[in-house]
This record gives C-alpha cells, sequence and structure tokens, in this order.
C-alpha cells in the first residue's frame, strides 16, 4: 500500500488534466511527428495473456538489434539494454560512474539509466488509481510512453529512441522504416506485416542515404505516403514489444520461478531473505509476489529520496533534477516519483566483477548498497554537499540529502531495523530472482 495522499481528487483532475497536455510531448529531448494510431490485425495487437507470434517475435529481436537503425548505425536497443546485463546497460565503465549510456552522437548523453527491457512489455496503460492516489502503468522512469494511443506502453517506449537526438538520433520516421524495408530482414517484416511497406514511394537511395544520415532533415513524402508511413513505424513498436514479451527477454525461469513451480529449493539464507522481504524489509508493498508469474512491482511510481548522481552528465551540465512522473504530468504532488521496476535480473552480470548501477539515476552500484540504503536512510545522517557513490563515506557514514525533496516515501522505508546478517540474508533472496 501506498502511503496516505493528500487531497486526492483535486490531484487526480489535475494530474489528468497534465496527462492529456503531455502525451503530446511524451519523450525528453525529442522532436517527433505524432503517429497515426494504426489500424491492426488482432494477431498483432495482442495482449499480456496471448503469446505474440513467433514470427514477430523474431522480426522484433532483429529490429532490436539492428545497429543501421541509428544517425551513425553505430547504436541498436540493445546497446543500452543487454541480455548479459538483464537487458540493461552493459559498460561496467559507465555504470561505476554516470551510468547513462552515451547516443548514436557519442558526445550526447540524457539523463537516466536505461530501464530494463526485461518485462517491461507487461505493464498495463497508464491509470490513476483513486483509490490509492497513485499513477500505475505506463514504461520509461517518468511514465511518459503511456500506451494510451496504441494501447501498449512497451511499443510506445519501443519507439521513442530511434528519434531522440541524444539516443539513436534519427531525423524522421521515414529513415527507420526505409531501412527496415532495405534490411536482411525485410522478408520477415513481410511475413509479419504484409506488403504495405512497399507501396511507400520514397525518395532515391542515394536522397535518403544523405537525408537520414543529417540531423534536422524531414524525408519528403505525400500525405498518402507519410499516414502509411507512420502505420509502419507503430509496428516497429509492436513488433519491439513483442520481442519484449517473449521468453527471449522475460523467460520467468530464474530460481525463484524455480522454487515457485517446485523444480527447486531456497537455500536456508534465502528462505530466511524471502521471510525479511515479505515481513520486516517490507519489500513485497511495492514488488508484491503473486503468482508462478509474479511481475515483482506493482507497476506504481514513488519518491525513495534517492540522492543524486554527481557524475550523471546531466547533473554535471549544472542544476539538475529529475521530477520523474511529476515532471511529465507537471504536477508538484508527484515531484520526484519514478517508476517501480521489476525486481528480476535486479543484479544480473556476467561476473560479479562487473558494475551494475541502480535506481533511476544510476547512484548505487550494488544491491547491497540499495539494501542498506531502504534500511538506514532515515538513521544514518545527511552528508555534506557534493560526496558521492565514489568517496568512503556514502552510505557507510552518511547518506546525501534526496535529489528531489518533495514527496518522500517516509512510511515504507529508511529506518527498517534490519541487522547486517538480515541484509545479507535478504541480498542472497534478491540474487535468486536473475533470470537463468
Amino acid at each position: 500500500m501506498r502511503p496516505p495522499v493528500r487531497s486526492t481528487s483535486r490531484r487526480f483532475t489535475s494530474a489528468l488534466g497534465a496527462l492529456a497536455a503531455a502525451v503530446l510531448a511524451a519523450c525528453d529531448n525529442q522532436a517527433m511527428t505524432e503517429p497515426v494510431r494504426a489500424e491492426e490485425p488482432l494477431a498483432a495487437v495482442w495482449s499480456s495473456n496471448t503469446p505474440p507470434p513467433a514470427s514477430m517475435v523474431e522480426l522484433g529481436d532483429m529490429i532490436f538489434s539492428d545497429q543501421n537503425l541509428s544517425l551513425r548505425r553505430n547504436q541498436s536497443c540493445a546497446s543500452c539494454h543487454d541480455a548479459r546485463f538483464g537487458f540493461t546497460a552493459p559498460s561496467s565503465t559507465v555504470n561505476a560512474h554516470g551510468a547513462v549510456m552515451a547516443g548514436s552522437v557519442p558526445t550526447r548523453f540524457g539523463n537516466r539509466r536505461p530501464p530494463s527491457a526485461a518485462y517491461a512489455a507487461f505493464s498495463p496503460v497508464l491509470f490513476f488509481d483513486d483509490a490509492d492516489g497513485a499513477w500505475v502503468g505506463g514504461n520509461f522512469w517518468d511514465g511518459r510512453a503511456t500506451g494510451a494511443r496504441l494501447g501498449n506502453p512497451a511499443a510506445e517506449q519501443a519507439l521513442g529512441p530511434f528519434l531522440n537526438p541524444v539516443e539513436m538520433a534519427l531525423p524522421d520516421a521515414a529513415c527507420v522504416v526505409y531501412r527496415i524495408s532495405q534490411s536482411r530482414y525485410a522478408a520477415l517484416w513481410r511475413a509479419s506485416w504484409g506488403n504495405s511497406i512497399g507501396s511507400i514511394n520514397f525518395p532515391a537511395a542515394s536522397r535518403m542515404a544523405e537525408l537520414c544520415g543529417r540531423e534536422g532533415t524531414t524525408v519528403p513524402l505525400s500525405a498518402t505516403d507519410r499516414q502509411q508511413l507512420m502505420k509502419e513505424y507503430d509496428r516497429v513498436g509492436y513488433s519491439i514489444a513483442a520481442f519484449e514479451a517473449s521468453s527471449r527477454v522475460s523467460p520467468f525461469n530464474s530460481k525463484f520461478d524455480q522454487v515457485m513451480r517446485g523444480t527447486a529449493r531456497f537455500t536456508q539464507d534465502e528462505m530466511a531473505g524471502l521471510a525479511l522481504y515479505n515481513g520486516k524489509a517490507n519489500c513485497a508493498a511495492c514488488h508484491p509476489i503473486d503468482g508462478q508469474r509474479a511481475m515483482l512491482t506493482d507497476f506504481t511510481f514513488d519518491n525513495l529520496g534517492v540522492p543524486a548522481n554527481p557524475e550523471n552528465p546531466a547533473t554535471l551540465a549544472g542544476g539538475f533534477r529529475d521530477f520523474g512522473l511529476g515532471g511529465f504530468l507537471r504536477d508538484g504532488d508527484f515531484y520526484g516519483a519514478q517508476k517501480v521496476p521489476t525486481l528480476r535480473n535486479l543484479d544480473k552480470r556476467p561476473s560479479p566483477v562487473m558494475v551494475k548501477s541502480f535506481m533511476h539515476n544510476g547512484v548505487f552500484k550494488s544491491i547491497e548498497q540499495v539494501v542498506h540504503f531502504y534500511n538506514t536512510r532515515d538513521v544514518l545522517p545527511r552528508c555534506a554537499t557534493g560526496i558521492g557513490p565514489s568517496d568512503p563515506r556514502f552510505g557507510v557514514t552518511c547518506w546525501p540529502r534526496p535529489e528531489v525533496a518533495d514527496n518522500v516515501n517516509g512510511d515504507e522505508l529508511g529506518n527498517l531495523g534490519l541487522t547486517p546478517v538480515e541484509e545479507r540474508m535478504l541480498v542472497r533472496f534478491l540474487r535468486t530472482l536473475n533470470d537463468r
């Protein structure tokens, strides 16, 4: 359960109005032609209860891994969402510091750590739960991929990075669709979506190469071709979402899942950690375990009082504070609230020496540190200004102040009373959530 909220009716009215205004500008640092909602066959617009078609999963995998779908043909979705790291950032060096990946233009950075693409396809369309006074669903840390337009937050999220100038940086959705039409997997596209992609009258290949290799351009198309193009572009999002919903990305095969199915057993330490998870540590309040395919998130948003990451490029640029959902909704009652992520693959990495980062800004560098923060945020004194994760005092003798001090959750974390042994037991359970 969430902490009590103030003026729920007012919050709902203001936030709903802000949502309607914000959907049209849903991507940070992004200029994007608004696609028309595609009229897709039932086989394409699948639900979480209906497995996506195998051909579409394969197609989504190919698109997800295609570096040609970026300005300099050097970055794919997989560049920032690597399976070996639980579909998050694969650079140990980046994770150890600013935690924000560079884009196709390597001098440009976003302002957040890449969220995991695994299990993201199961997030519902963003809605307001009036009973709890909470927004639920959507994708991206701030929920801006609401799913309201396509009926699928993962599909909407997948379309954002292609045209974001600090990510894959292509100037026009036409560049994405054209390059797919010319790709080695074009036949797979047609097997999934038909031949309508071939009806679009693109400029000559040399002209497309010029336009799509330069920022700030728009591919000249007729109104009819542009309308068809945007239907095809929506299908790019659906294809990637199908891949993300498949067992290739979301396999439900961790040790935890095997125990739930009765094919494995927890160790004594892991059992103790599970008891803490559901009890004293209060993890299940926001990461519930419900059924054999538990999501381990309630898909809501929360401000945990996480410190700023002083090495985040946006912070280094000066004055940046991440208002999360509240920034997207333009509603101060939700300032600082970030999407509650699934705990699946929390510590998945190729080897223990590889560094992962945690939280929206990557300020924490281990799950031990995350657990200790939840346990002692309100116990340890405040650090002096400027202390970050590389300082030996960070999380040992003090915690920095929250990045956003508004709306900090003071009811479900901060002073859990866990002993050092209990913290270790909880971490051992959390590691059973890594997919195999």
